[in-house]
């Protein structure tokens, strides 16, 4: 029976992680939310990961403008952290999937970026996330996976598709940016995903390195925005396309953030589906509780 430790469990992605591997009697899970385990403490993380065959970290620090403001303490949890649970495997013999971002990559291209995309962050969040990413692939060569994703949304956390739901019984018209370009992705539908590279891992048909984990497709916030509303049963031209220098934040986003998924294919896997079939499925899936479903 394949032993599995997911930190970050209270997290979005983190409970959905934990709902699809409740699924799945045939491994021993073991939940560790930020109270159960602090990633930073390197004594604390080799506690946490021995007798385990596989880590996946869903542990971070998500807040993006936050983290410009204090990059230091961003940085100590999206590097260190990383780094602090590859050193374990390394010594435990487990393997690590390391949930990332498409903010370690510049965001100014005009195709998809690959799996081997030069990073360059533009911002303190990307750099962190990049730390660790780094960490990973330094220390286990041969047992870390890196898991880029992006846009996403979910039942268990503030996100896009929640806020625009909450404004909508506020506000009769939404301006929303539509020059910022990428790849909606719901988070149970990610949490899947990484189980299956998981199950692939611990078989060996998955080589190790960097994998896309978004929906395939694009679109812009507004287009998003948009979609959101029809299949809530609201109107989408309640929603106006503007800007982002009308919306100026402390980090700077990337204009594109579109990723390739060429690597699922080599492990036996398929990429995640489109991001509009990807939210009708959020939209019409029966549990959990998401904000959508909010009468």
């Amino acid at each position: 029976m394949t032993r599995l430790l997911v930190t970050g469990a209270g997290g979005m992605l983190g409970q959905d992680l934990v709902a699809v591997l409740a699924t799945r009697p045939d491994l021993k899970v073991t939940a560790a939310t930020r109270a159960d385990l602090d990633v930073t403490d390197p004594t604390a993380v080799d506690a946490a990961v021995a007798g385990h065959d596989l880590v996946i970290n869903a542990a971070a620090w998500t807040n993006v403008d936050s983290a410009e403001a204090d990059e230091a303490a961003a940085t100590a949890v999206n590097g260190a952290g990383p780094a602090n649970l590859a050193a374990a495997c390394a010594t435990s013999g487990a393997r690590l999937i390391q949930v990332s971002t498409d903010y370690v990559l510049p965001g100014d291209a005009n195709t998809p970026y690959p799996e081997d995309a030069a990073p360059a962050p533009t911002n303190a969040y990307g750099r962190g996330k990049l730390v660790g990413e780094q960490a990973v692939a330094r220390q286990l060569p041969h047992t870390g996976y890196v898991v880029r994703t992006a846009w996403l949304y979910g039942a268990h956390g503030p996100n896009f598709v929640a806020t625009m739901l909450r404004l909508a019984s506020q506000r009769e018209h939404l301006d929303v940016v539509d020059d910022q370009h990428g790849q909606p992705t719901w988070s149970y539908a990610l949490a899947g995903q990484l189980v299956a590279l998981a199950d692939a891992a611990v078989a060996g048909r998955a080589a190790p390195g960097v994998y896309h984990g978004t929906c395939a497709g694009q679109t812009t916030w507004y287009g998003l925005a948009r979609a959101t509303f029809a299949l809530a049963g609201l109107d989408p031209d309640r929603i106006r396309p503007t800007t982002s220098d009308r919306y100026l934040r402390p980090a700077p986003r990337p204009a594109y953030s579109v990723l390739g998924h060429r690597r699922w294919a080599a492990a036996g896997l398929p990429p995640l589906p489109d991001w509009h079939t990807s939210l009708v499925d959020a939209f019409e899936s029966p549990a959990p509780p998401a904000p959508w479903k909010v009468a």
